[in-house]
């Protein structure tokens, strides 16, 4: 008798140890289709750019400068490999996207020109797209991080190496308050 308890101890925790690794394994794999996903509206973005600044180039003569720093910002971007140097990197991509399409807007010729308004547009798209991707990865990594946290799941995750993930964060100069200015 006490043979057979022994037994369906060493079975309930057999059980109990796959089932955890199991659900570890599972949520890695949905942090890095997460990321994929991200990845895949990034890459749309980085194809985009060049377009862009190529439609707008000959309009903005006297802002050469904004458009090599959009550029050289993209090359980084895609050139990066490790995940937190490639987050940073993207995040100063939509800093320098932002301040070119805030400069666009002050050129009426470009708000007439229909492709411009088109990449424009898909541009927006793009980065809302980015956004809410953004925002199911962080979700996802919630999950795995808090669940490789949690006692006694961590034993597991400690003994088969699972690391934890890092979060998509906004860039430091969008954390801030906006400014507005009513006046007229």
């Amino acid at each position: 008798m006490i043979g057979w308890i022994i037994f369906i101890v060493i079975l309930a925790i057999i059980v109990w140890l796959i089932s955890t690794y199991n659900s570890l394994v599972t949520l890695k794999r949905r942090v890095e289709n997460a990321w994929s996903q991200i990845d895949v509206q990034l890459k749309r973005r980085h194809d985009l750019i060049p377009n862009l600044v190529n439609s707008v180039k000959g309009y903005m003569k006297f802002e050469q400068e904004t458009l090599e720093k959009v550029m050289k910002a993209r090359a980084s971007a895609i050139s990066s490999k490790d995940i937190n140097k490639r987050m940073e990197s993207e995040n100063e991509l939509s800093g320098m996207l932002s301040r070119l399409l805030a400069i666009v807007e002050n050129y009426p010729e470009l708000k007439a020109n229909e492709n411009v308004n088109k990449l424009m547009e898909e541009l927006r798209k793009t980065e809302d797209k980015i956004a809410y991707s953004r925002q199911f990865y962080n979700d996802i990594v919630m999950k795995y991080n808090t669940k490789l946290s949690v006692f006694p799941t961590n034993i597991i995750a400690n003994m088969f190496s699972f690391k934890k993930e890092p979060y998509f964060k906004a860039p430091e100069e969008e954390k801030g308050t906006p400014n507005v200015d009513l006046s007229i």
